[in-house]
């Protein structure tokens, strides 16, 4: 169970994060992504420390406040 706010803002920052993620490869799979190469793949090299990084952030503030 999610005991404080932030961890469920990190966790949503996380969700958004994957999907752009996962959006930004089947733009690139797709050949000519909406946005461009350099942007789609600037989005897709960003969002997935992101992703990374802010579901390590909400499971260590859920442990911590448990």
């Amino acid at each position: 169970m999610i005991d404080s706010p932030k961890s469920g803002f990190l966790l949503l920052g996380s969700c958004v994060a994957a999907i752009a993620a996962v959006g930004s490869v089947f733009e690139l799979s797709s050949g000519e992504p909406e946005l461009g190469s350099l942007v789609t793949s600037i989005i897709l090299a960003a969002s997935i420390p992101l992703s990374a990084f802010c579901f390590y952030a909400a499971v260590r503030n859920a442990n911590a406040n448990q």
